[in-house]
């Protein structure tokens, strides 16, 4: 079993007067790692419109080129240039399916500089399968209904055919659907024994 890819989330301040220069600087490193081996790709966002508070994301194939990547002198030699333009606020890495959670989102305060980490697993868990659920038994019941010779497809042609068609409606549709309705639950804070 292949080792599972690892993103990367870094919380980054930038002053409105550095925009400019921050760009520059990320497109460059992004440049950087594109010539890196497991480089799979990166971005970045801003809290909000005017937000001073970016999320830099990049991902690699595996967790030992990412740490290649990481403590390598190029990369070293960029973070250098980058020194002075931002404040970093934090660094979070997921191999799992947290990206669905979607964790940089605002909290209450005004400068938004508080992220909410990703929810725990079992919560993870339990929105997907709410999600799941429905929407299998749905597409199961249509198969069945519309197209009778499906249940004649040789199993692993069948569940390829159904995963094809299930994944991209749980990534694009269902699971941001479930994960906005129970987002409060999802970041609620653990309750303390007491």
């Amino acid at each position: 079993m292949n080792p599972p890819p690892v993103t990367v989330s870094i919380h980054r301040v930038v002053e409105p007067e550095n925009e400019v220069e921050v760009t520059a600087w990320v497109q460059a490193g992004v440049r950087l790692a594109n010539r890196w081996p497991g480089f799979l790709g990166s971005g970045w966002i801003r809290a909000a419109e005017g937000s001073a508070d970016w999320v830099m994301l990049y991902r690699f194939a595996d967790a030992g080129r990412l740490e290649a990547w990481e403590t390598s002198a190029e990369r070293r030699d960029w973070l250098a240039r980058g020194e002075g333009l931002v404040a970093e606020h934090g660094v979070t890495r997921r191999t799992g399916i947290e990206g669905w959670f979607d964790p940089p989102v605002r909290q209450d305060e005004p400068d938004g500089t508080s992220l909410l980490p990703a929810p725990p697993r079992w919560k993870q868990s339990v929105a997907i399968w709410l999600g799941f659920f429905p929407v299998n038994l749905t597409f199961t019941a249509l198969v069945a209904w519309l197209l009778p010779a499906f249940d004649d497809l040789p199993l692993v042609l069948g569940v390829l055919v159904s995963t094809l068609v299930l994944t991209p409606i749980m990534s694009f549709w269902v699971l941001p659907f479930v994960t906005g309705r129970l987002r409060s639950w999802l970041h609620a804070p653990p309750r303390r024994a007491g």
